[in-house]
């Protein structure tokens, strides 16, 4: 089977997690060896002591490609719903895929700061208003959504099963399913 590392970028409570969870269901269900690079599970363990400047979170998507390139290389379909918020961050995973000659595929889920605030997943906008945090990605810090991602989903105007399936069509398009 034919691995590949399919990158779920987006703002805080754009939805990435939820459709990354729920095509991987879906691509077990068919038999496909399927893991989630969950970003808040590996900022807890794989890079537990980084903060958010530029350069963390740089160390953090590389250390984040490094490990999805490892399980693609071996038949995973791995799944990263991470923000990865530097373009020039993202690019060098893709490279680094693409000289190993594994699959890399960038889902932008491109919901805008509105939604993501109304959503608030995790309270992370309610707090940065209130001034108990700052830093907080495509409000009061930075993030620069993909020029030419693979894929764009705007995760306000479908369901999450409609999100899963675009995803899965995309795979199944480019020939990693």
């Amino acid at each position: 089977m034919t691995g590949a590392t399919i990158w779920l970028t987006g703002l805080p409570s754009a939805g990435k997690t939820t459709i990354a969870y729920a095509l991987a269901e879906r691509l077990r269900a068919e038999g496909h060896r399927t893991e989630v690079l969950d970003g808040d599970e590996i900022r807890e363990f794989l890079s537990a002591g980084l903060g958010f400047s530029r350069e963390d979170r740089h160390t953090n998507v590389q250390r984040i490609g490094f490990v999805a390139g490892l399980l693609a290389s071996h038949g995973v379909k791995v799944l990263v719903p991470v923000i990865a918020p530097y373009a020039d961050s993202r690019e060098a995973v893709r490279k680094r895929h693409a000289a190993a000659s594994t699959p890399y595929l960038e889902v932008h889920v491109a919901t805008p700061v509105e939604v993501c605030s109304e959503r608030d997943v995790k309270g992370l906008y309610a707090k940065q208003a209130a001034g108990e945090i700052s830093g907080l990605t495509g409000v009061d810090d930075p993030y620069e959504a993909p020029a030419a991602p693979d894929l764009r989903i705007e995760s306000q105007h479908q369901s999450v099963d409609e999100s899963a399936t675009a995803v899965r069509a995309l795979l199944a398009e480019r020939g990693v399913l």
